[in-house]
This record gives structure tokens, sequence and C-alpha cells, in this order.
């Protein structure tokens, strides 16, 4: 009996939430050029902690990402105001990616790739493969993306540096997402079942 082709269904994707992804760094960048980095970092605590809240009521949960910036958030800012020294909430990208990366790096080297525990919703149908190599690939880009926070907070204005929080690490994350865009289409389960000689 022949089998009839099976179709090449791309992955499904959420769409993008900008309320909660850029709301708050929206907030601490108005509130900057307003009225300086001290009130800045206190509206960006305020506005991560709302975005915590709308997000558990809208969607009856807050993602492992979401809880995990919003506790560093916290955490830094709190350091920032209280110590009166910016250097906390710079720095706390960079721990951020490091920390993310860590737990990235130690999915792939027990073989259950954690970065599916975040998108598994975004790419229901990407084979183990898949995720191990898309965890992988996230897992370097953040390590480069820590190396990039600490060469420019460290060079250049506050003023700049939260412009590149904006115009740079914002958009080179989603050219990244962009480019693993093919990987991802040839590791989906329904390609890789298709390609199966049939028995």
């Amino acid at each position: 009996m022949t089998q009839e082709p099976q179709t090449t269904k791309a992955p499904a994707q959420p769409a993008p939430n900008l309320l909660v992804d850029l709301g708050p760094l929206g907030v601490f960048l108005l509130t900057y050029w307003a009225a300086g980095v001290w009130v800045a970092t206190g509206a960006f605590m305020a506005a991560t902690l709302a975005a915590i809240i709308w997000s558990k009521l809208k969607h009856g949960k807050v993602s492992v990402l979401l809880m995990f910036s919003g506790v560093m958030v916290l955490f830094f800012g709190g350091l920032t105001i209280w110590l009166h020294d910016e250097t906390f909430i710079k720095m706390k990208p960079t721990l951020y990616y490091v920390m993310v990366a860590g737990i990235l790096f130690f999915g792939t080297l027990t073989k259950k790739p954690t970065l599916e525990l975040v998108m598994a919703h975004a790419y229901p149908e990407l084979s183990q493969r898949g995720w191990h190599l898309l965890t992988r690939n996230f897992a370097w880009f953040f390590i480069g993306m820590a190396i990039l926070n600490e060469i420019v907070w460290r060079n250049s204005s506050t003023g700049f540096w939260l412009g590149y929080k904006l115009w740079g690490a914002l958009p080179l994350t989603l050219l990244f997402g962009g480019l693993n865009v093919p990987m991802i289409l040839r590791h989906s389960a329904t390609v890789e079942e298709s390609s199966k000689p049939s028995s």
C-alpha cells in the first residue's frame, strides 16, 4: 500500500507578548530620560513586578524565564538603589545571560534539553535532536551576549547602554532566533519521519 506523502508543517510560534517583554524596558528608558537612573531603576522594578502579576492574571501562570528575570531585576535593582551604584543594574544582564547559558549547557550535557521546558509550546513538532541543537546554539549565544553587555556598559555612558539594550540586544536576539529557523524546520518531527525509508 502506497503511503501518502506527508506535508511539512512549520513549527507554530506564539505571538510575541510585547507588553510583558518590552514594557518594563520601555518604562526604564522613558523614566531614565525624564528623571535619571535612580528613579528609572525603581520604575523598572515596579514595571517588572506588574508584568509578572499581569502574566499570572492573564494566563494563569508565569513563565520560568519571566520569573527568573523578574527576581534578578528586583534583586539587582534593589542593590542599585540601596548602594546608590548603577553598576549593579548594568551587571544584571551579564549575570542573567551567564546563568541561563549554564542551565542550557547543563541540559545538553545531561541529554535533557532545558530549552524545551520553556519553549515546547512554540515548537511542538521539534525532535529531540532539534531541541539539543537549539539548546546548544542558544547557550553559546547567551555567552556571547554576556560578553557584549560587559563591553558596552564598561565602555559607554548609561544612556548609550540603555539604547543598546533596546536597539542592539533585542534585534540581535530576534536575528539569532531567525537564523535558527532552517535548522528547526530540518529537525521537525514530521520532516524526520517523512525522510525515513518506508518499509
